[in-house]
């Protein structure tokens, strides 16, 4: 198949953003189904955090309920959170990398020019070639992590306001 070959051309960069490229869409599609999941569920975890916090303070007034409620959501939506950072790192670090196969993809081409002149242009083009292709590897790591990303942001700030706004409910 094209893409093999392609990665092999790119040598050790590309199998770099392949393996972050696997481990990107990992987490994207495992977060998906946990926000999905949590997103059905809001009304469940508000109440447990409800029955949590009316068990601690009972009967005590209004805005010690609130901070607690917030406390309580901000660490829930931190566990949430987790994995997030990773595929935000990898869609910023992977235009990086294939920034680096390009210098190093036209190091090589000066460096057989400066050995060979132009005599032999197949040896030059492969140069060429290695910084093409790591260029369009890390593009194409870093777009669609870089989407999912902000997807999975978004997500995530539904739950945390749907949830929101149930515990505050259930609290006051």
């Amino acid at each position: 198949m094209r893409i093999f070959e392609y990665i092999q051309q790119g040598g050790t960069i590309m199998y770099i953003l392949l393996a972050l490229n696997i481990v990107g869409f990992a987490i994207m599609i495992s977060k998906f189904f946990v926000y999905s999941k949590e997103n059905e569920n809001s009304s469940s975890a508000a109440e447990s955090m409800g029955n949590k916090i009316a068990a601690q303070l009972g009967g005590k007034d209004a805005n010690t309920k609130m901070e607690l409620a917030r406390q309580e959501l901000a660490g829930y939506v931190h566990v949430l959170e987790k994995g997030l950072n990773t595929v935000k790192i990898i869609a910023s670090i992977s235009p990086l990398l294939g920034l680096l196969g390009t210098v190093i993809g036209v190091l090589v081409a000066f460096r057989v020019m400066s050995e060979t002149g132009l005599n032999n242009p197949a040896t030059f083009a492969q140069g060429i070639s290695l910084a093409l292709i790591t260029t369009v590897g890390g593009m194409s790591v870093a777009i669609p992590h870089f989407v999912g990303h902000n997807y999975l942001l978004g997500m995530l700030d539904k739950i945390e306001s749907n949830l929101e706004k149930e515990l505050f409910k259930k609290v006051l």
